[in-house]
């Protein structure tokens, strides 16, 4: 499996399970049954899924009252794409075997 398949592989699954977290806390919450931490959904997002988080939280109407996540995740999402830009951009060249 070369590096580019395994990083598309991990953004895809990784913003499933943040869409997951989503729903399945917006579940939860109507149940009231024991929550998923918000810390967790953010570490979620940290690690790359803040996109998948972004649709679940609008799609599920889930912690949009929440200013932390209503301006937080799209923070997050931002700062990952300006470290993706600059490492593409970046002089050094990383040489993998």
């Amino acid at each position: 499996m070369d590096v580019i398949t395994l990083l598309l592989t991990y953004f895809i699954g990784i913003n499933l399970a943040g869409l997951f977290f989503m729903g399945l806390d917006k579940y939860r919450a109507r149940k009231n049954l024991w929550r998923i931490p918000e810390s967790t959904l953010f570490i979620v997002a940290i690690i790359g899924g803040s996109i998948g988080s972004i649709i679940g939280m609008h799609l599920f109407r889930h912690k949009t009252r929440h200013w932390y996540f209503l301006y937080g995740l799209p923070a997050i999402l931002a700062l990952q794409i300006a470290l993706f830009f600059a490492i593409m951009h970046s002089p050094i060249q990383i040489q993998i075997m």
